[in-house]
């Protein structure tokens, strides 16, 4: 087998694993392409009611805050602190507003899932579920940490950045190069399998008992989503946080 046969092949296994679902799942023709609609109109709810509530609490800020910019302020320090923990005093800072989008969005859309009203919103094919169960969503998700984690590097330490991938000896080169790619995959990965089991588990309860006895276990589910999200934004952190640092 010639090179561009193992080449071909490879793309035909990414495209098979970019197909993983389970169950139903609802989808637009556009043109000669099909477009996941669930999370589509999932992730657009998602997206407005974390504008909404970010520009209803910001809306009057005060010197001394109260009520929802209480809440506002206590979830940027939950981001500030490990983003300053994982890259440094004097770094953090810009990159700030890139991990506070990143994580409340992706904790948002672990909980969407519950928070359409199974079998009151129908859909033709399956039910409205969580943008993150989908793994092309979150390995999407895991892209902006890869550019995040060239354009820090190549920022503070211009083209000396490169030279990383040839310490401690040039025989790693390729190694090195592929583990910089593939990096924020596995947390990516991670969120898919958790989220998409959480779903699954609550969509068996449902069906079997009636909607008051899964909401209890559906509880817990709030926190562990945002424990999910924390997982995914750490190590986007410390990933840009070692770029501007430098190979020790």
């Amino acid at each position: 087998m010639n090179s561009e046969q193992l080449s071909i092949h490879g793309i035909d296994n990414l495209y098979q694993v970019s197909g993983v679902e389970v169950g139903q799942h609802l989808y637009w023709q556009v043109g000669n392409f099909q477009v996941h609609a669930q999370v589509l109109v999932t992730s657009r709810v998602v997206i407005a009611i974390s504008l909404g509530l970010s520009t209803a609490a910001t809306r009057d800020l005060q010197t001394i805050p109260t009520g929802s910019q209480n809440f506002i302020e206590y979830i940027l320090e939950s981001i500030r602190d490990p983003t300053r923990t994982q890259m440094g005093e004097e770094g953090y800072r810009p990159w700030v507003a890139f991990i506070g989008t990143m994580f409340p969005s992706i904790s948002v859309s672990n909980r969407s899932g519950a928070l359409f009203p199974r079998r009151v919103i129908q859909s033709p094919h399956g039910e409205l579920a969580a943008p993150t169960n989908d793994i092309n969503t979150t390995v999407a998700l895991a892209l902006p940490t890869s550019v995040a984690y060239f354009h820090a590097g190549l920022n503070k330490r211009g083209l000396s950045y490169f030279g990383k991938y040839i310490q401690p000896t040039p025989v790693l080169l390729p190694i090195n190069i592929p583990e910089d790619f593939t990096k924020p995959s596995p947390p990516s990965f991670r969120l898919f399998g958790n989220i998409l089991a959480d779903e699954l588990v609550v969509a068996v309860l449902v069906s079997l008992v009636p909607l008051i006895v899964p909401v209890p276990m559906m509880l817990p589910g709030s926190f562990t989503s945002a424990i999910q999200a924390l997982i995914l934004a750490t190590p986007a952190a410390a990933y840009i946080g070692e770029s501007m640092e430098g190979h020790h």
